[in-house]
């Protein structure tokens, strides 16, 4: 005959009581029912049978998404008990406050900005009660991201950030992810003066894709007439995978518009292997989708300690690359496997910083470091801990490395 477990004897009180206990906390649990009266008891029970366990048990949605309509909910009814309750242990759980600050939001438009307005001051104050410090992001002109597209064309999304006297700073993004990469580093160097320009590259993000095919010489040429338009030249660009490279060209071919480069995580070509590897996810992504590519895009551009720490870093991407157009996201591949330019950056001589992450397998530590010794007087910097999508994965040691960079300029 078997022996039965303790958990083989729980019923479904004990289940729920013990999920109560995981999503709420202990001290609540204990108050809701080891201080129950015959008045309440019954009530106690029902609850925690039926929301507990029948409800919050099922397996078809994770414990944070559970936890986020809850949050939706309880907002829209302006049940503020509940979502008081909720949203502390939420946050006292992990939950970041940049996903709770979305789901506030997105409830802004269906449960109305009043509902909005009570919920954002209830989690500032819960947020303060945990010691949870958001970074300052005063919505003055000098800070304040102000979006925008080109009068050219093909137009490009872009976002203005900063208005200080010190030397301006443009940005290009990875295939298939858009300018939000770098909210972070934009939002620091506007804060010390340097006015910031970050674009979505032609067919990703807000940027519409257009007829025909285009490559890097193109992307090149789009960097060039931002910078024009924009009126701040030359500038500084940063530039990351096939940014990196629209940079390098932009080097080659208009070096006047430039007065430094921050190359990361690319090379200036690639190895048969990676050609052969951005082959299969043109193809994948022309006769399949983005759902095809998404996945092995993100074991490439996040380690895997990222990933298994910060799933809502994971998810956000996830939604990017899911949402980009597959015939872009196509061309630009074929821009980065098809890229050659050696010889083009020995005729640079500007400022060089070359960033690379330690973990990165399609560009190794010591394809950064050959990237870095042909440019004259270029400095290197390697990322620990890193993969192919530094400011994301280690921001601090990343923004780091450009602001004394940009410092020396």
């Amino acid at each position: 005959m078997p022996v039965l477990t303790d958990d083989d004897r729980r019923d479904d009180f004990d289940h729920g009581l013990a999920r109560r206990r995981e999503v709420l906390g202990d001290v609540w649990v204990r108050r809701a029912t080891l201080d129950a009266t015959a008045f309440n008891a019954d009530f106690q029970d029902l609850v925690t049978r039926h929301a507990w366990d029948a409800v919050w048990n099922r397996p078809g949605l994770p414990t944070t998404t559970r936890r986020l309509l809850v949050l939706a909910f309880t907002m829209a009814q302006g049940r503020w008990e509940e979502f008081d309750l909720h949203c502390r242990a939420a946050l006292a759980a992990g939950l970041p406050p940049e996903t709770l600050r979305e789901v506030l939001i997105q409830g802004s438009i269906y449960a109305g900005m009043p509902a909005a307005d009570t919920a954002f001051k209830r989690a500032a104050a819960l947020l303060a009660e945990l010691g949870i410090k958001p970074e300052p992001a005063p919505l003055m002109p000098a800070a304040r991201p102000r979006h925008h597209t080109t009068f050219s064309r093909p137009q490009l999304a872009v976002t203005l950030q900063g208005e200080g006297d010190k030397v301006p700073v443009l940005l290009a993004h990875p295939p298939g992810l858009n300018e939000a990469v770098w909210q972070g580093l934009a939002a620091r160097l506007a804060a010390l003066g340097h006015p910031t320009l970050r674009y979505d590259l032609r067919g990703h993000g807000r940027s519409p894709n257009t007829r025909g095919d285009w490559g890097l010489a193109e992307l090149a040429e789009d960097a060039a007439r931002l910078v024009a338009e924009w009126g701040c030249g030359p500038v500084v660009m940063i530039g990351l995978s096939l940014g990196g490279l629209v940079a390098q060209h932009l080097a080659a071919t208009r070096p006047g518009l430039l007065r430094g480069l921050v190359l990361a995580h690319c090379d200036s070509h690639y190895p048969e292997v990676v050609r052969a590897g951005l082959d299969g996810r043109i193809d994948a992504a022309r006769s399949q989708g983005m759902a095809a590519v998404a996945e092995t895009a993100l074991a490439r551009y996040l380690s895997p300690a990222l990933r298994a720490t910060r799933p809502d870093v994971e998810i956000l991407l996830r939604d990017i690359l899911l949402a980009q157009d597959p015939a872009a996201y196509a061309l630009a591949c074929a821009a980065v496997r098809d890229a050659d330019l050696r010889d083009a950056l020995t005729r640079w001589a500007g400022p060089t910083l070359v960033i690379g992450g330690a973990l990165d397998g399609e560009v190794p530590p010591e394809r950064v470091a050959g990237l870095a010794a042909v440019i004259p007087g270029a400095r290197l910097c390697l990322l620990d801990g890193a993969s192919q999508l530094g400011p994301v994965e280690q921001p601090a040691a990343f923004d780091g490395a450009v602001v004394t960079f940009l410092g020396d300029i």
